[in-house]
């Protein structure tokens, strides 16, 4: 089940693998969009979609072979203008896709030509049901959108390529995002359908932030809009928990401490999905934190009080990483297994660092 889209996506935070060279983008405008034609794949002529697709093809393979300088010879000016840009995202794709099987999903041609010069934002509307295909500070002309999947490997890849045509008709990348396929195993309608479950449990954190996974994993530009990925953020919508850290802190008393925590996440760091919860700790605690008993007692102070809040969380997540900040930097962090989460402090921990 595919599930396109290009708009405004649910405002999550989260730390997503991901590399963008895009020459156009920034942030979207509040300004009204500038309608314009888009041609999906069943509707292009067989010239078109042959030419669409081979560059696409052609883009995925130097990206597994790991050949950023011709990448860099078939980008567009602003693009190969950063060579820094295109040789990290490849370095970084080239060993996830390297043995992948590439497939090119969905083709949009979009045509701006005439579009407003210097519109802030280009709304492409494509097929019925419609698919909404946003790009940001475009110039006039033609611009293409190639969903590439990368698969059969472990941790499989979307990839939207941003293609620009010059006016003798080559096609040039403009833009190239990566995306993971999967978090943890699992696709993005495995999430959603287990966020229904939750939601129906009334476990909703564990429905929100799988909610968040789906969305991440079924949208693979962050703007694009189709009526089921609209249906998923509106299912999230109604979920949202109202006490998770956001403009302000989430504040509790466990064991006499007074604990401050700034950022509730999901991490697949170690190959699980896990909890990720940064906390501030004050003086006394940043104090404590120097002795690497007290420190860990803390820790485990804090873990338990969340699943003593939350129990719903254990059978959600693997485990839960806990970082103590200090500004920009991390005093000590830890991960422990759910089944490892107890009063006690004694409990091994699967990962720990103090800075």
């Amino acid at each position: 089940m595919r599930i396109p889209r290009i708009c405004p996506t649910l405002t999550c935070g989260r730390r997503v693998c991901r590399r963008l060279l895009m020459a156009f983008t920034g942030l979207l405008a509040a300004q009204v969009a500038h309608a314009v034609a888009c041609t999906t794949q069943s509707q292009m002529t067989p010239s078109q979609r042959d030419s669409l697709s081979t560059t696409a093809r052609t883009i995925a393979s130097y990206v597994q072979r790991g050949d950023a300088q011709d990448i860099r010879a078939m980008a567009a000016p602003s693009v190969a203008a950063n060579p820094n840009g295109v040789s990290v995202s490849v370095e970084h794709l080239q060993p996830l896709v390297q043995s992948a099987t590439i497939t090119v999903e969905e083709l949009y041609l979009l045509d701006a030509a005439d579009s407003a010069p210097g519109a802030p934002r280009t709304d492409f509307y494509c097929g019925s049901p419609v698919v909404v295909v946003t790009l940001n500070g475009l110039t006039p002309g033609i611009y293409a959108l190639a969903i590439v999947h990368a698969s059969g490997v472990p941790r499989p890849q979307q990839l939207a390529l941003i293609l620009s045509q010059t006016a003798d008709q080559r096609w040039t990348l403009a833009g190239l995002i990566n995306k993971p396929m999967t978090e943890a195993g699992h696709d993005g309608l495995w999430y959603w359908t287990s966020a229904r479950r939750y939601a129906q449990s009334k476990s909703t954190w564990d429905s929100w932030f799988y909610y968040r996974i789906a969305a991440e994993l079924l949208d693979p530009l962050d703007s694009l809009s189709s009526p089921n990925l609209e249906k998923l953020r509106h299912e999230a919508d109604q979920i949202q928990p109202t006490d998770l850290p956001g403009t302000a802190p989430m504040t509790f008393y466990a064991q006499g401490m007074l604990f401050t925590v700034t950022a509730i996440d999901t991490s697949t760091a170690l190959g699980g999905l896990d909890l990720d919860v940064h906390y501030t700790p004050d003086a006394t605690q940043s104090a404590q934190l120097q002795n690497p008993v007290l420190s860990r007692k803390q820790v485990l102070v804090l873990m338990a009080k969340l699943l003593e809040m939350h129990p719903e969380l254990r059978g959600a997540f693997h485990g839960i990483w806990v970082h103590a900040d200090h500004g920009a930097n991390s005093l000590f962090a830890l991960e422990l297994p759910m089944e490892q989460i107890t009063s006690e402090n004694s409990a091994p921990g699967m990962a720990a660092t103090a800075r």
